[in-house]
């Protein structure tokens, strides 16, 4: 996959572009990533991209020139990649979207500014606006970075157990259960047995219970979303945790 990043700020994305997961990708070639500077495209004295709003108000506005030109100049003759401007007014980011992007060849992320960007930029080259929450960032750089690590675990051979992906919290409408490691007694607190009995269906069993009282517990609105095997089912019912979780999704 490739990764095309629009900024004026380029040196924001340096260190995390280099480091754990996406650094390995990138020495795998299990993605692209470039950075370009929008200022770059700039045509007065002073590398200008924004200015002020017409009709007055508060802040500045993203100019439509130099965006335009650092987009032809990182698509090139065929106009290729799924463009998307990291904003507060797009798409909420979530799991399912990240999967879905991970099935693109080529994204490229323009990282919004100040006021936002000039409105008919967007209307005309933009393909796509997501937003990660319901909150204001200074910049979209932070956004994409977020966007770019998401997607960049979800694609074949970069992480190093094949499954991990498929078992994260989000993978499915459930928070993932409480982990343990070594020692086995941390200041007076023992793992639960179940987990050393090498009994694989037990732990199984076991873990999915937990991830379910977890969901009640800190998410309850991800359950409202959630569908349950037949196995699944029969197994919360002996654990007297159906008839809640019944009540939840028919509360939602």
């Amino acid at each position: 996959m490739i990764f095309d990043i629009l900024t004026i700020f380029p040196d924001l994305l340096q260190s995390p572009l280099n480091e754990s997961i996406i650094r390995r990708a990138r020495e795998a070639d299990k993605v692209r990533i470039k950075v370009t500077n929008i200022r770059d495209f700039a045509t007065d004295k002073h590398a200008m991209t924004d200015d002020r709003p017409f009709g007055g108000g508060e802040g500045m506005v993203m100019k439509p020139e130099p965006l335009t030109v650092a987009l032809e100049q990182v698509r090139g003759g065929n106009k290729s990649g799924r463009v998307i401007l990291l904003s507060p007014q797009g798409r909420q980011y979530n799991q399912k979207m990240a999967e879905e992007l991970s099935c693109e060849e080529h994204l490229i992320l323009i990282c919004g500014r100040y006021e936002g960007v000039d409105e008919r930029f967007r209307a005309k080259s933009v393909d796509d606006e997501i937003s990660i929450g319901d909150y204001i960032l200074t910049g979209g750089e932070l956004a994409a970075m977020i966007l770019i690590d998401s997607v960049t675990r979800l694609l074949p051979g970069v992480l190093g157990c094949s499954d991990s992906a498929d078992k994260d919290t989000f993978s499915r409408q459930l928070l993932k259960h409480p982990q343990y490691t070594r020692p086995r007694n941390f200041d007076g607190e023992k793992i639960p047995e179940v987990l050393l009995s090498g009994d694989h269906k037990r732990i199984e069993e076991y873990r999915f219970l937990e991830s379910v009282k977890r969901t009640m517990e800190r998410r309850p609105d991800l359950l409202a979303r959630e569908w349950f095997s037949k196995e699944e089912v029969s197994l919360l019912k002996k654990n007297k945790l159906y008839r809640t979780v019944r009540e939840i999704q028919e509360g939602q």
